[in-house]
Protein backbone atom coordinates (compact mmCIF):
# COMPACT_ATOMS: atom_id res chain seq x y z
CA UNK A 1 0.00 0.00 0.00
CA UNK A 2 3.03 2.67 0.66
CA UNK A 3 4.65 1.52 -2.67
CA UNK A 4 1.25 2.94 -4.52
CA UNK A 5 0.89 5.86 -2.58
CA UNK A 6 4.70 6.85 -2.67
CA UNK A 7 4.40 6.37 -6.75
CA UNK A 8 1.35 8.38 -7.24
CA UNK A 9 2.68 11.19 -5.18
CA UNK A 10 6.17 11.04 -6.57
CA UNK A 11 4.58 10.40 -10.67
CA UNK A 12 1.37 12.39 -10.35
CA UNK A 13 3.05 16.27 -10.48
CA UNK A 14 5.95 14.69 -13.81
CA UNK A 15 2.43 13.31 -15.46
CA UNK A 16 0.48 16.40 -15.21
CA UNK A 17 3.70 18.76 -16.00
CA UNK A 18 4.18 16.17 -19.42
CA UNK A 19 0.47 16.55 -19.87
CA UNK A 20 0.98 19.83 -19.75
CA UNK A 21 3.39 20.50 -22.31
CA UNK A 22 1.25 19.39 -25.15
CA UNK A 23 -1.99 21.13 -23.73
CA UNK A 24 -3.63 24.29 -26.02
CA UNK A 25 -4.64 25.84 -22.51
CA UNK A 26 -4.43 25.41 -18.78
CA UNK A 27 -6.21 27.68 -16.39
CA UNK A 28 -7.67 26.95 -12.98
CA UNK A 29 -8.57 23.12 -14.26
CA UNK A 30 -6.92 19.90 -13.16
CA UNK A 31 -5.96 19.14 -16.72
CA UNK A 32 -5.07 21.38 -19.95
CA UNK A 33 -7.61 21.60 -22.77
CA UNK A 34 -6.99 20.95 -26.81
CA UNK A 35 -3.80 19.62 -28.39
CA UNK A 36 -1.32 21.53 -29.61
CA UNK A 37 3.05 20.90 -30.78
CA UNK A 38 2.99 24.88 -30.31
CA UNK A 39 5.44 25.23 -27.23
CA UNK A 40 8.14 22.43 -27.93
CA UNK A 41 8.29 24.53 -31.43
CA UNK A 42 8.83 27.84 -29.53
CA UNK A 43 11.10 26.42 -26.97
CA UNK A 44 12.82 24.75 -29.96
CA UNK A 45 13.38 28.55 -31.51
CA UNK A 46 14.40 30.40 -28.60
CA UNK A 47 17.88 31.07 -28.83
CA UNK A 48 18.10 31.70 -24.59
CA UNK A 49 17.08 27.69 -24.04
CA UNK A 50 18.97 26.70 -26.99
CA UNK A 51 22.26 28.29 -25.19
CA UNK A 52 20.92 27.77 -21.70
CA UNK A 53 21.13 23.87 -22.72
CA UNK A 54 24.51 23.60 -24.23
CA UNK A 55 26.10 25.75 -21.35
CA UNK A 56 24.29 23.13 -19.11
CA UNK A 57 25.47 20.30 -21.01
CA UNK A 58 29.37 22.01 -20.74
CA UNK A 59 29.25 22.28 -17.36
CA UNK A 60 27.84 19.03 -16.60
CA UNK A 61 30.76 17.67 -18.83
CA UNK A 62 33.15 19.94 -16.82
CA UNK A 63 31.90 19.03 -13.91
CA UNK A 64 32.36 14.57 -14.54
CA UNK A 65 36.01 15.85 -15.21
CA UNK A 66 36.82 17.91 -12.30
CA UNK A 67 35.10 14.97 -9.97
CA UNK A 68 36.57 12.66 -11.62
CA UNK A 69 39.91 13.62 -10.82
CA UNK A 70 39.43 14.84 -7.29
CA UNK A 71 37.20 11.85 -5.95
CA UNK A 72 39.35 8.32 -7.08
CA UNK A 73 42.42 9.67 -4.67
CA UNK A 74 39.69 11.43 -2.07
CA UNK A 75 38.26 8.26 -1.92
CA UNK A 76 41.18 6.02 -1.75
CA UNK A 77 42.45 7.95 1.16
CA UNK A 78 39.18 8.26 3.11
CA UNK A 79 38.93 4.28 2.85
CA UNK A 80 42.12 3.81 4.08
CA UNK A 81 41.79 6.38 6.95
CA UNK A 82 38.81 4.78 8.16
CA UNK A 83 40.33 1.66 8.18
CA UNK A 84 42.87 2.79 10.42
CA UNK A 85 40.24 4.53 13.09
CA UNK A 86 39.42 7.49 11.28
CA UNK A 87 36.19 6.63 10.07
CA UNK A 88 34.30 9.69 11.51
CA UNK A 89 36.43 12.15 10.40
CA UNK A 90 36.43 10.66 6.83
CA UNK A 91 33.09 10.63 6.45
CA UNK A 92 32.48 13.66 8.05
CA UNK A 93 35.07 15.32 5.44
CA UNK A 94 33.01 13.35 2.36
CA UNK A 95 29.82 14.90 3.68
CA UNK A 96 30.76 18.68 4.30
CA UNK A 97 29.71 20.06 0.88
CA UNK A 98 25.93 17.91 1.07
CA UNK A 99 25.42 19.18 4.94
CA UNK A 100 26.11 23.46 4.13
CA UNK A 101 22.75 24.63 2.52
CA UNK A 102 23.38 25.29 -1.45
CA UNK A 103 22.42 28.79 -0.97
CA UNK A 104 25.20 29.47 1.47
CA UNK A 105 27.40 28.12 -0.88
CA UNK A 106 26.40 30.30 -3.60
CA UNK A 107 26.02 33.46 -1.04
CA UNK A 108 29.57 32.69 -0.03
CA UNK A 109 30.78 32.52 -3.80
CA UNK A 110 29.24 35.95 -4.48
CA UNK A 111 31.39 37.72 -1.50
CA UNK A 112 34.10 36.07 -2.62
CA UNK A 113 34.51 36.38 -6.25
CA UNK A 114 32.76 39.47 -7.12
CA UNK A 115 35.85 41.76 -5.78
CA UNK A 116 38.42 43.58 -7.87
CA UNK A 117 41.13 40.32 -6.66
CA UNK A 118 39.25 37.68 -7.55
CA UNK A 119 36.88 39.09 -10.67
CA UNK A 120 35.67 35.70 -11.47
CA UNK A 121 31.99 36.32 -10.58
CA UNK A 122 29.56 34.35 -13.43
CA UNK A 123 32.59 32.89 -15.48
CA UNK A 124 31.99 29.58 -16.49
CA UNK A 125 35.02 28.14 -15.06
CA UNK A 126 33.74 29.07 -11.07
CA UNK A 127 30.41 27.91 -12.43
CA UNK A 128 32.11 24.45 -13.32
CA UNK A 129 34.09 24.23 -9.56
CA UNK A 130 30.69 25.03 -7.81
CA UNK A 131 29.02 22.23 -9.75
CA UNK A 132 31.97 20.33 -8.67
CA UNK A 133 32.14 21.42 -4.69
CA UNK A 134 28.04 20.32 -4.91
CA UNK A 135 28.51 16.93 -6.56
CA UNK A 136 31.85 15.23 -5.53
CA UNK A 137 30.39 14.01 -1.90
CA UNK A 138 28.20 11.91 -4.00
CA UNK A 139 30.91 10.36 -5.94
CA UNK A 140 33.18 10.19 -2.83
CA UNK A 141 30.46 7.75 -1.28
CA UNK A 142 29.81 5.46 -3.97
CA UNK A 143 33.47 4.75 -4.56
CA UNK A 144 34.53 4.24 -1.22
CA UNK A 145 31.44 1.77 -1.08
CA UNK A 146 32.86 0.39 -4.00
CA UNK A 147 36.39 -0.13 -2.28
CA UNK A 148 34.86 -1.86 0.77
CA UNK A 149 32.82 -3.93 -1.23
CA UNK A 150 35.68 -5.71 -3.07
CA UNK A 151 37.76 -5.76 -0.12
CA UNK A 152 41.07 -3.50 -1.12
CA UNK A 153 42.81 -4.28 2.11
CA UNK A 154 43.22 -8.06 0.98
CA UNK A 155 43.99 -7.08 -2.67
CA UNK A 156 47.20 -4.71 -1.64
CA UNK A 157 48.40 -6.64 1.34
CA UNK A 158 48.76 -9.62 -1.48
CA UNK A 159 50.39 -6.87 -3.71
CA UNK A 160 53.10 -5.07 -1.24
CA UNK A 161 54.36 -8.71 -0.31
CA UNK A 162 55.92 -8.79 -3.90
CA UNK A 163 57.07 -5.25 -3.47
CA UNK A 164 54.67 -2.77 -5.05
CA UNK A 165 54.94 0.37 -3.60
CA UNK A 166 51.53 2.50 -2.39
CA UNK A 167 51.88 5.03 -5.56
CA UNK A 168 51.80 1.44 -7.82
CA UNK A 169 49.02 -0.23 -5.58
CA UNK A 170 46.77 2.58 -6.23
CA UNK A 171 47.36 2.79 -10.22
CA UNK A 172 46.77 -1.08 -10.62
CA UNK A 173 44.16 -2.23 -7.80
CA UNK A 174 42.46 0.93 -6.65
CA UNK A 175 42.34 2.64 -10.27
CA UNK A 176 41.04 -0.65 -12.04
CA UNK A 177 38.40 -1.88 -8.83
CA UNK A 178 36.70 1.68 -9.39
CA UNK A 179 36.39 2.06 -12.77
CA UNK A 180 32.29 0.24 -12.86
CA UNK A 181 31.38 2.68 -9.69
CA UNK A 182 33.31 5.70 -11.44
CA UNK A 183 31.30 5.32 -14.75
CA UNK A 184 27.62 4.81 -13.21
CA UNK A 185 28.94 7.72 -10.38
CA UNK A 186 29.70 10.02 -13.08
CA UNK A 187 26.54 9.53 -14.88
CA UNK A 188 24.69 10.91 -11.48
CA UNK A 189 26.98 13.86 -11.30
CA UNK A 190 26.23 14.47 -14.36
CA UNK A 191 22.14 14.48 -13.78
CA UNK A 192 22.84 16.61 -10.61
CA UNK A 193 24.28 19.39 -12.12
CA UNK A 194 22.04 19.68 -14.81
CA UNK A 195 19.30 20.19 -12.81
CA UNK A 196 21.14 21.98 -9.77
CA UNK A 197 19.81 25.70 -9.68
CA UNK A 198 20.19 27.73 -6.51
CA UNK A 199 24.20 27.95 -7.15
CA UNK A 200 23.98 28.58 -10.35
CA UNK A 201 21.40 31.21 -10.14
CA UNK A 202 23.44 33.11 -8.12
CA UNK A 203 26.77 32.95 -9.39
CA UNK A 204 25.58 32.55 -13.41
CA UNK A 205 25.99 35.61 -15.39
CA UNK A 206 23.47 36.59 -18.83
CA UNK A 207 25.94 34.67 -21.20
CA UNK A 208 26.37 31.28 -19.09
CA UNK A 209 22.76 30.78 -17.44
CA UNK A 210 22.15 27.31 -17.22
CA UNK A 211 19.17 25.85 -18.11
CA UNK A 212 17.06 25.50 -14.77
CA UNK A 213 18.17 29.39 -14.35
CA UNK A 214 16.50 30.36 -17.81
CA UNK A 215 13.45 27.62 -16.92
CA UNK A 216 12.11 29.57 -13.97
CA UNK A 217 11.60 32.81 -16.53
CA UNK A 218 9.10 30.29 -18.52
CA UNK A 219 7.14 30.18 -15.41
CA UNK A 220 6.42 33.63 -15.97
CA UNK A 221 4.87 33.22 -19.00
CA UNK A 222 2.49 30.57 -20.77
CA UNK A 223 2.28 27.77 -18.59
CA UNK A 224 2.40 24.77 -21.49
CA UNK A 225 5.70 26.75 -22.64
CA UNK A 226 7.24 26.10 -19.12
CA UNK A 227 5.96 22.84 -19.32
CA UNK A 228 7.45 21.70 -22.43
CA UNK A 229 10.76 23.60 -21.47
CA UNK A 230 10.69 21.54 -18.10
CA UNK A 231 9.95 17.88 -20.13
CA UNK A 232 13.51 18.31 -21.83
CA UNK A 233 14.99 19.30 -18.15
CA UNK A 234 12.86 16.06 -17.25
CA UNK A 235 13.99 14.00 -20.06
CA UNK A 236 17.91 14.54 -19.54
CA UNK A 237 17.36 13.63 -15.94
CA UNK A 238 15.92 10.67 -16.69
CA UNK A 239 18.09 9.41 -19.42
CA UNK A 240 21.03 10.06 -17.05
CA UNK A 241 19.76 8.56 -14.05
CA UNK A 242 18.81 5.65 -16.12
CA UNK A 243 22.22 5.07 -17.09
CA UNK A 244 23.11 5.28 -13.40
CA UNK A 245 20.98 2.69 -12.29
CA UNK A 246 21.98 0.36 -15.37
CA UNK A 247 25.33 0.76 -14.57
CA UNK A 248 25.34 0.48 -10.55
CA UNK A 249 23.51 -2.70 -11.36
CA UNK A 250 25.94 -4.03 -13.45
CA UNK A 251 28.89 -3.59 -11.03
Amino acid sequence: MVIPLYLTYLLLPIVLVAIGSFGQSWTNSLLPTGFTLRWFQELLADGSFRRAFWTSLYVALGTCAVTALLAMPLAYSLYHRASRGGAFAGRLIASLPVAVPALTLGFGYVLVFSSDATPWLGTLPLLIAAHGVLTLPYLTQALVADLRHLGLADLEACAATLGASPWRQFITIALPSMRHSLVAGLVMVAALSIGEFQVSNLIASFKHRTYPVVLLQAFYGATGYACAATVVLLGLALCAAGLSARRTGAV
